[in-house]
């Protein structure tokens, strides 16, 4: 249940998504990062202004939190975004370790207006011989000694 608090956090991501679009800096996304009632974070999509494919509302909100809080770890914070997260998005929220995700709009609003989110969740729950992009396994073996070297290490910071 969306208490007036949590609205006004979600009217911040829809009013950072609706002034990008506005001032030609990016695509109709925003989102803000929220930890114990105080924005930490905020982002908007800027994959054109920026040519990088990764910069989305919502890792560029987690990235700010975290250089914000001096923390990769976002337990306890709450993500609030304009739309449904992307699977990209939804994978850093994970590892961000988000507590909750509020959206506004659906993947398959997004798709309405041309963005692909419907598409590549549709994409993920295919078999990988079944996808688009063709995926193939090389030098399994020889890779995991990067896995055995972190699984060794003492100084490794997991996360």
């Amino acid at each position: 249940m969306a208490t007036d608090l949590n609205e006004d956090f979600m009217r911040r991501a829809i009013a950072l998504a609706t002034e990008n679009v506005r001032s030609n800096t990016g695509g109709p996304f925003g989102a803000v990062i929220v930890k114990d009632g105080d924005i930490v974070g905020e982002g908007v999509n800027t994959v054109t202004a920026t040519n990088d494919v990764t910069a989305h509302a919502e890792v560029n909100a987690i990235r700010a939190a975290c250089r914000n809080l001096g923390t990769f770890d976002l337990s306890g914070c709450e993500l609030y975004t304009s739309c449904e997260p992307c699977p990209m998005c939804w994978a850093a929220s994970y590892w961000a370790h988000i507590r909750t995700i509020y959206h506004g709009n659906r993947a398959e609003d997004a798709e309405r207006i041309d963005f692909a989110d419907y598409f590549l969740y549709q994409q993920l729950a295919k078999p990988r011989s079944q996808r688009i992009i063709p995926e193939h396994e090389l030098l399994r073996e020889e890779a995991w000694e990067s896995f055995q070297a972190w699984a060794d290490s003492i100084n490794k910071i997991e996360y």
